[in-house]
């Protein structure tokens, strides 16, 4: 007898069609071995199941491995703009041993700082779900016999988790140009990736020895400003801790959401994992002034960057301000990275605010100097507000009754005298 049309997929007649495509299948069970295999107590994400979704996703779009020849170019490149660097800025040099990375490479030597960076949200999202999943309104009896398959629900919230990070890291493997693209190097590395460079370039009529060269540039201003500004780093790291521990997630909408998924649907469950409703925090007061100190202080290192980078380039590079108006269109427009930082760490990132930052410390060398304009980052009470980007006049001309003798006496990262935390 003929089969009629959309029999095979009918569950009374193909018992294996609740499983969907053979290759998703493939890819769940995969993704479950990574879940069991995750030793316990290694930390709220599956690593392991989020480095091998982001490597097989820039595999399957094709990921050559860097020539020699393109290695030699971005060496060269970022060896050439530090020797720039140096007349445009007070600060060290930030490069050593630069490298040249495919989309892998960069994905693989990336992962510790993205570790650090998504963590602290992430940890609350996996506590949150595992409560939820294992029924958090259980008696403290029942609660303890059910200790293991609690265990099993949190690496579950982990392996969710890590299924989004693994799908964000893999998506901003394809766009981005070197470490630094979010604004906070991701490595202790200066490196540019030839695939990343190549797609920036694309449409741009510009040739392509000076494109490498002012991304060299931009790259090797932030590492410069990171690797000799202790504090700058542990004070981004800190903000988004804070944004962290302030995060409260709707267990209703989270319970309905898990209610809904349909088991045997696997392209349901796919988009389960892949984070949406069931992963989104609710900003709170707490998140948003931390979200404020943070904005502020990326558009205060990317304000610097831009200013720095066109000293440097200027009557060297002929195409550096069609360049630099590429980046701040594409930084404006809420690019990819700002994306997918936003998705990883949980952070909407709104870079309005980098060109008053740029005006800010352009302004700042004109009146005081390179030098004069460096020392500002050598201690964070010393640094412009956001109130300062709004009316920079005041903060250049120093005009202000804050006393410098109280550095002494305050703690990295405190507010100076009358300045709120909540500050947008």
């Amino acid at each position: 007898m003929t089969d009629l049309p959309g029999r095979e997929n009918d569950p009374n007649e193909n018992p294996f069609a609740m499983f969907g495509n053979p290759e998703q299948m493939a890819q769940a069970m995969r993704q479950f071995a990574d879940m069991l295999s995750a030793p316990q107590g290694s930390g709220p994400v599956n690593w392991d199941m989020a480095k091998n979704i982001a490597r097989h996703a820039v595999v399957a779009e094709g990921d050559p491995s860097v020539m020699e020849g393109e290695r030699r170019q971005i060496v060269e490149a970022l060896k050439l703009a530090d020797l720039w660097l140096d007349e445009a800025s007070a600060l060290p040099s930030g490069v050593a041993g630069p490298q040249a990375w495919s989309r892998s490479e960069w994905i693989e030597n990336t992962i510790p700082v993205w570790r650090q960076l998504c963590e602290p949200v992430a940890a609350k999202m996996v506590e949150t779900m595992g409560g939820t999943l294992g029924g958090s309104g259980l008696p403290p009896e029942a609660q303890q016999m059910a200790g293991p398959l609690l265990g099993m629900l949190k690496q579950m919230g982990g392996m969710m988790v890590g299924q989004q990070i693994g799908a964000a890291l893999g998506s901003l493997a394809r766009e981005v140009v070197g470490t630094t693209d979010i604004g906070l190097p991701l490595s202790e590395t200066a490196a540019l990736l030839p695939g990343g460079i190549a797609a920036f370039s694309s449409g741009l009529e510009i040739p392509s020895d000076e494109v490498r060269l002012y991304l060299a540039l931009r790259e090797a201003a932030h590492h410069r400003l990171f690797q000799h500004v202790p504090w700058l780093r542990s004070h981004l790291m800190g903000a988004i801790e804070e944004y962290a521990r302030g995060i409260t997630i709707d267990t209703s909408a989270l319970e309905e959401q898990i209610r809904s998924i349909d088991i045997s649907n696997p392209e349901a469950i796919q988009e389960a994992l892949s984070g949406g409703a069931l992963l989104k925090p609710e900003e709170t007061e707490r998140q948003k002034a931390a979200l404020a100190r943070l904005e502020t202080t990326l558009a205060l290192v990317e304000g610097w960057v831009s200013s720095v980078v066109d000293a440097a380039s200027a009557g060297k590079l002929p195409s550096a301000a069609a360049l630099a108006e590429t980046v701040r269109r594409r930084r404006a427009s809420g690019g990819p990275a700002e994306v997918t930082f936003g998705a990883l760490v949980g952070l909407e990132l709104r870079p309005r605010r980098m060109r008053e930052a740029a005006a800010l410390w352009r302004a700042l060398a004109e009146r005081r100097g390179v030098d004069g304009r460096d020392a500002v980052w050598s201690h964070p009470d010393l640094m412009p507000t956001a109130d300062d980007l709004d009316n920079p006049e005041g903060f250049i001309s120093g005009g202000t009754d804050w006393d410098i003798s109280k550095l002494d006496d305050s703690k990295p990262g405190d507010a100076k005298p009358g300045e709120s935390g909540d500050e947008q």
